[in-house]
């Protein structure tokens, strides 16, 4: 059943295994390097391996962190659990701050990692030095936000889909058989423009995850969560602090984004991002789709690296309408 804490995908996955238990299920994590934390979020339906090319190049001068989510990669998939936005944040927080006790942490955002890095920032500003985000979205409760989001949903190609499959009550019958869909969405709903990627390896790695319908119940519940909400027994969001949001908009904050994204449009996440993070740098990779991670690896690397550099060379600590000095943008 899923994948075996020690395979190593045919040698593409080097990284010895560790174990967060303090939450009630092994949440696995990749721990590789030494110096500034830099911690590393995957989105839907992925887990670490999408950051497989940018671990070891990044561990050369940092320590590398990259977690995968409950229901995901090589995490356990606990019965007893809601699998909500706060349950993974609580998560997150357990294993960084708990487990690690990790602080001057770059994080580095794709997807959900957005919502769940974002949150676990809002509850520890003072830990959080900077975000590299790509294809994603930090909410942060700002008045702009919703007309974006609610756009995206109606026009993406991954939301339709997912209204339609959960209108006609098919969406927990494809997701729960992710180990047969999972590639077409990524492929087709999503998108990864550079296909040359996929060979059988690429195949199993995000596939074998959810080899049964009862290891499905992670990515069944991300697209839930945004189509419908109130179908879920779940308490509403509460408004984020507005201390918090002032300080994580303070961060030194960057966006690559794939611009062939059919997920989450560029049209709507890019200016929700510039409205958020006014001044801040945005890099606009046209080559590349949602998974710019594997469109993409060998341009973002250097970025994270430079921008990295760059915030700490300057000791940067803009306000939020505040641009990065001239040489970081």
């Amino acid at each position: 059943m899923g994948l075996a804490a020690d395979d190593d995908l045919d040698g593409t996955w080097p990284f010895a295994p560790h174990f967060c238990t303090r939450r009630g299920f092994p949440m696995h994590f990749v721990d590789e390097g030494a110096g500034p934390p830099v911690v590393l979020l995957h989105g839907e339906p992925t887990w670490g391996y999408l950051w497989r090319r940018f671990i070891t190049p990044l561990a050369r001068e940092h320590r590398v962190v990259v977690p995968d989510y409950m229901g995901f990669g090589k995490s356990g998939t606990p019965g007893d659990h809601t699998y909500l936005l706060d349950e993974h944040i609580d998560n997150l927080e357990a294993l960084l701050v708990e487990e690690l006790d990790l602080g001057d942490i770059t994080l580095v955002l794709h997807d959900w990692g957005g919502l769940i890095g974002g949150g676990f920032a809002l509850r520890h500003p003072d830990r959080v030095a900077r975000m590299f985000l790509t294809n994603t979205v930090v909410p942060l409760g700002l008045d702009h936000e919703v007309g974006y989001l609610v756009r995206n949903v109606e026009r993406s190609a991954w939301f339709r889909w997912v209204r339609e499959a959960f209108d006609d009550g098919t969406l927990e019958e494809v997701l729960g058989n992710a180990a047969h869909t999972v590639v077409h969405l990524m492929l087709e709903l999503q998108g990864i423009v550079h296909t040359e990627v996929v060979d059988p390896t690429w195949i199993r790695a995000y596939s074998a995850p959810f080899a049964t319908r009862a290891e499905c119940r992670g990515v069944i519940r991300f697209p839930q969560q945004i189509i419908a909400p109130g179908s879920l027994d779940a308490p509403p969001a509460s408004a984020p602090d507005p201390a918090a949001v002032a300080l994580v908009r303070s961060k030194p904050t960057m966006l690559a984004y794939g611009m062939r994204d059919r997920a989450l449009l560029a049209e709507f996440l890019v200016p929700l991002f510039e409205e958020s993070f006014p001044g801040r740098p945005v890099i606009r990779i046209d080559d590349a789709g949602h998974f710019c991670q594997e469109d993409a690896p060998e341009l973002l690397v250097p970025l994270i690296e430079a921008f990295i550099t760059c915030t700490s060379e300057h000791a940067v600590s803009a306000g939020p309408d505040g641009p990065l000095p001239p040489t970081c943008t």
